[in-house]
């Protein structure tokens, strides 16, 4: 059995079925990403891991043991970080790290230990008395990170960890969190940011509350069905008007150009005459690989 186990959990909001019928496992020393945009249903699905609210139907299983019927002797091995930022903001760097691990029941020499070593892999002790509604947001993400470590879990639930953090920062906790897992920690980590997912071992993508696809990043992506070619422009709303009416082809932006999905059916060839009607000249695309994100789009218009 994999470390964590996720089989067919649903959860509804009322008439809201928030997440459906979810399954995948992640195994031991991994970090496993769950991305989708907002309402795909990630953080319900953590909610229910954590055993903060009860699923409607399904099972989950951690190190072998029914988390749902018998989550005490489990609670040590989790570690967990909500989307927002859950400490105490009246309270110092160190002054919050004491008090969750009190709450594990780590104190005297063992809490100075593992203090000191967090203060170490986290960079932190130099603001030890600042009062945590006085940092930076990264360094509010290295805090609670820190809090969710302090009682040595063996694996880390992540909600977002880190939305609307500044790129530095979030590189910064991506590098912590890539620490941890060549110290043996598991990693389940929910993102709305595709880069995130690449450094990922394994991943799952959601969208309305349901699984469509897991596999490893290049995986994921070599799952794109049809071909992609690329234009590093823009076309005008009219040029793109015209270029979505051409069966077989979607245009999607890109950044600062456009990536044209054809469906296995369509050559690039049988559409040269109606791309220059759309004022597109075919010699200036160029065939590439499927991107995650080119794999997510085709997902959540066809399912498939």
């Amino acid at each position: 059995m994999a470390f964590l186990e996720i089989r067919g959990v649903s959860k509804s909001h009322g008439p809201i079925r928030a997440v459906q019928d979810i399954s995948f496992s992640i195994e031991w020393g991994e970090i496993y990403a769950l991305f989708g945009p907002d309402g795909a249903g990630k953080t319900t699905l953590i909610r229910v891991l954590c055993h903060l609210m009860d699923a409607d139907s399904g099972d989950v299983f951690l190190d072998g043991r029914e988390i749902f019927r018998d989550f005490e002797p489990v609670k040590q091995l989790l570690g967990y970080m909500p989307q927002s930022f859950s400490l105490y903001l009246d309270l110092s760097v160190e002054e919050n790290l004491t008090f969750y691990a009190g709450i594990y029941g780590l104190t005297g020499e063992s809490f100075r230990k593992k203090r000191d070593a967090l203060y170490v892999f986290s960079n932190l002790a130099p603001f030890a008395t600042r009062r945590a509604g006085a940092l930076s947001g990264g360094m509010k993400q290295k805090l609670a990170l820190s809090c969710a470590l302090i009682h040595n879990p063996k694996i880390l639930i992540l909600d977002e960890p880190t939305t609307g953090v500044d790129p530095l920062s979030r590189r910064q906790f991506w590098e912590m969190l890539l620490e941890l897992k060549q110290q043996g920690v598991t990693v389940l980590v929910t993102t709305p940011y595709m880069d995130e997912v690449l450094r990922a071992d394994r991943a799952a993508f959601m969208f309305a509350g349901r699984k469509l696809s897991e596999g490893t990043p290049q995986a994921l992506a070599d799952q794109f069905r049809g071909s992609i070619y690329f234009l590093d422009e823009i076309p005008k709303p009219d040029a793109m008007k015209q270029l979505a009416l051409i069966p077989g082809l979607s245009p999607r932006r890109f950044g600062a150009g456009l990536h044209i999905h054809l469906d296995e059916r369509t050559d690039i060839e049988q559409l040269s005459a109606k791309l220059r009607d759309a004022g597109i000249d075919p010699n200036r695309l160029t065939r590439i690989a499927p991107q995650l994100e080119d794999r997510f789009i085709q997902l959540m218009e066809t399912g498939s």
